[in-house]
């Protein structure tokens, strides 16, 4: 498989191959949180995001999902569809935490009455910031693909948040992205992994994800391969429905 750079971002390396269609995404042990400012590593990193985001995004297209996933290539790289990409970032959330909490003064921990959905533009200069739709209208994206992106972070969230919940886990809040192939067609790109998940333990209460970095709460790779043990270990024994 001839393989050039194509993208190096924060958690992950992007690569052509030989089929001008896929996109080798190969996974790293880098971590970085508020736009960069911090920055770590801890052992296996990318073999937890690659994992679970291959396990996660089969279990979704079976579910009527539509994702660039093609298949798993080894532990840390997963060959995907090549996109061409929204310039928004799908937030869901099912519990108040984060920005959340500070946008509307809500305690953290607390369930939300419905799930909430945040289009934010996919910007790291400025943040990426929560916009409307009249920002992102005048930013050139179509009321149709904001649609389309409401509809898949919701679509998303009622597949995963029993997924998890079967497996112990709070699907408290997460973030994806979406983009075109080559026919048009829009779907689920980006991972589900705890660096874009907040995944907290429903019994104890115990942060599961990135934030155990990116608040230095210690435990970050034990936290992650927890999180790869549950989401592999029970999907293997086929306990997926």
């Amino acid at each position: 498989m001839a393989e050039e750079l194509l993208y190096e971002g924060k958690a992950k390396k992007v690569f052509t191959t030989d089929d001008e269609n896929t996109l080798l995404h190969r996974y790293k042990d880098d971590a970085t949180a508020f736009n960069a400012q911090k920055r770590g590593s801890w052992k296996d990193k990318g073999k937890t995001n690659a994992t679970m985001s291959a396990a996660i995004f089969a279990y979704l297209e079976t579910h009527g999902v539509p994702t660039h996933f093609v298949e798993q290539v080894d532990e840390t790289s997963i060959m995907t569809r090549k996109l061409d990409m929204l310039p928004v970032e799908i937030v869901v959330r099912n519990v108040a935490a984060g920005s959340l909490s500070r946008l509307l003064g809500f305690e953290e921990g607390r369930k939300l009455k419905a799930p909430i959905v945040e289009l934010c533009y996919k910007d790291d200069e400025l943040g990426d910031p929560l916009l409307n739709w009249y920002h992102f209208r005048e930013l050139g994206v179509s009321d149709e693909d904001l649609e389309f992106c409401e509809e898949l972070g919701l679509k998303v969230n009622e597949v995963l948040a029993p997924f998890f919940d079967e497996r112990g886990i709070v699907l408290v809040d997460f973030k994806i992205e979406a983009g075109r192939d080559a026919e048009g067609n829009l779907m689920l790109a980006d991972e589900i992994s705890p660096d874009t998940c907040r995944f907290w333990d429903k019994e104890t209460g115990e942060k599961l994800d990135k934030d155990r970095f990116r608040n230095d709460m210690g435990g970050v790779e034990e936290a992650y391969a927890e999180m790869l043990r549950r989401v592999t270990e029970i999907t293997q024994r086929g306990a997926v429905d």
